[in-house]
């Protein structure tokens, strides 16, 4: 690897090529925890850090989706993969989206994690604004986490998440993708699109809904599915590892 792409690590040496990417308040770090469940004679894994964020904290850049589908196809390039499957959490939801209308029929499926669709979050500016003021407020990043949560989580694990997507991410990257998964909508250049699709939701989230899903995502494609994790909120990496391990892979297995 070279400075010229971002960075990353790979797990696996199977035949389906998978890469993941990460929320806002994430890194590649964040799939970690899957390691242990996921079947690596099957699968190649790249868990993929963002312009601004983990091994390309120091990278520059624009920081917005259609930069990081560029920099997502370019390590495909040197990695040699024709045709790969995405996985993105949260905000990665957007960037996947971002990726597949890059690839021009390079993507073989889809998994969202509780994830964002193409029409954003629709934030109002006052909710906006409550969210640029988490990029210098460690606490109300970690309120919004526990919010995202249920309100059941740890404070413990929550406060620890804060700390971390603070450590992991600069400041200026974090802003900058912030209106480009909050605000903006390019749901009409993916409706109808025939890539297959899983999504992902927590049961406890109480934003991305099977009712949001429903109304967004299943409603631009038409190969789209829901499934519920039990037990989980807008973390499931974090909160039932093994559990969405199991699922993601049941669904790639298909491909």
């Amino acid at each position: 690897m070279t400075q010229a792409f971002n960075g990353y690590t790979q797990l696996g040496h199977g035949p389906r090529k998978v890469l993941a990417m990460n929320g806002w308040f994430g890194s590649a770090d964040d799939w970690q925890p899957l390691v242990p469940a996921l079947d690596t004679d099957a699968f190649t894994y790249v868990f993929f850090d963002y312009r601004g964020y983990g091994r390309s904290r120091e990278r520059h850049g624009a920081f917005t989706f259609e930069e990081a589908a560029e920099d997502v196809l370019a390590l495909a390039d040197q990695l040699g993969w024709d045709t790969f499957s995405l996985i993105g959490h949260s905000m990665g939801g957007v960037a996947i989206q971002r990726v597949m209308l890059a690839a021009r029929g390079r993507i073989d499926r889809m998994a969202g994690v509780c994830a964002v669709p193409a029409c954003g979050s629709r934030m109002d500016e006052t909710r906006l604004a409550g969210f640029r003021a988490a990029v210098d407020d460690v606490e109300r990043r970690a309120a919004i986490i526990a919010f995202s949560t249920g309100n059941r989580l740890a404070p413990r694990f929550t406060a620890h998440l804060a700390r971390e997507s603070q450590r992991q991410s600069r400041a200026q990257a974090f802003a900058g993708y912030l209106p480009h998964w909050a605000a903006s909508d390019f749901s009409a250049e993916v409706t109808g699109n025939e890539t297959p699709v899983k999504l992902f939701i927590g049961e406890h989230d109480p934003s991305l809904t099977a009712d949001v899903m429903d109304r967004t995502w299943l409603a631009w494609y038409p190969r789209a599915s829901i499934e519920t994790l039990a037990n989980a909120g807008h973390y499931p990496m974090y909160e039932v590892p093994v559990a969405l391990a199991t699922a993601l892979e049941n669904w790639l297995k298909q491909a």
